[in-house]
């Protein structure tokens, strides 16, 4: 499993960036690894960093390691989220018809049912989201603000991570979108491009993405209410 970790979280703002920030008694990001860590269909963790945060992985994240045996020294990242990802699946060694995911560092509440779901779904396809369908009514507005249409929300889903993919397919995705400079919105997207079969399993309205201090606050609220997970 891949985890991003190489955002600066401007957006989030703090004295760091978002995924070393203390979330209840331990860094955001050793929560997103200790989870994905007890699922025992994951062997390996490949955490990606920026380039310039080695320091902090160090003296934040490494002295945290000792019981995580799983996660893999961390694999420098790029300027985009896309070339971090690049980076860090050629650094891999895995059979052509091997499985990888790739999770965002930002979401630490990924628990035991949504990764079931995923890998289950390997059975029917060679690369599987988890989405949720939107509830809200969904506008197209023009960048002066002005709303062009109201769009059919039936069949708009927003999409989560971990997304699960066959190794060498979203490796030789990830070459030809470097190879012409385009750049997606997912991993999922370089692979809709060349036209190949993406499918859904249901996400988790839990496993939020930690974007703005409100998501923050969420998840340490949902973290404290949480009931131990079945892993232990």
């Amino acid at each position: 499993m891949i985890v991003l970790a190489a955002g600066r979280g401007e957006r989030f703002g703090g004295p760091l960036p978002k995924q070393y920030l203390p979330l209840l008694d331990r860094p955001l990001l050793w929560h997103t690894l200790s989870r994905l860590h007890r699922h025992p269909q994951i062997s390996h963790i490949i955490p990606v960093i920026a380039p310039t945060g080695e320091r902090l992985w160090q003296q934040i994240m490494q002295p945290l390691l000792t019981h995580l045996p799983k996660v893999s020294p961390a694999v420098i990242g790029g300027t985009e989220r896309q070339h971090s990802v690049f980076n860090a699946l050629r650094s891999l060694k895995l059979p052509e018809n091997g499985w990888v995911g790739i999770h965002d560092g930002a979401r630490p509440l990924v628990d035991v049912e949504l990764l079931d779901r995923l890998f289950a779904a390997r059975s029917r396809a060679d690369a599987i989201i988890p989405t949720l369908p939107v509830s809200d009514t969904v506008k197209q507005v023009r960048a002066d603000g002005a709303v062009i249409a109201t769009l059919e929300r039936a069949g708009i889903h927003r999409v989560q991570t971990p997304q699960l993919f066959r190794f060498k397919q979203i490796l030789d995705a990830h070459q030809q979108a470097a190879d012409s400079r385009f750049i997606g919105t997912d991993d999922a997207s370089l692979l809709e491009r060349l036209a190949l079969p993406v499918v859904v399993v249901p996400g988790a309205s839990y496993n939020i993405k930690i974007t703005q201090p409100l998501d923050y606050m969420l998840a340490e609220l949902l973290l404290q209410r949480e009931e131990p997970c079945r892993y232990e």
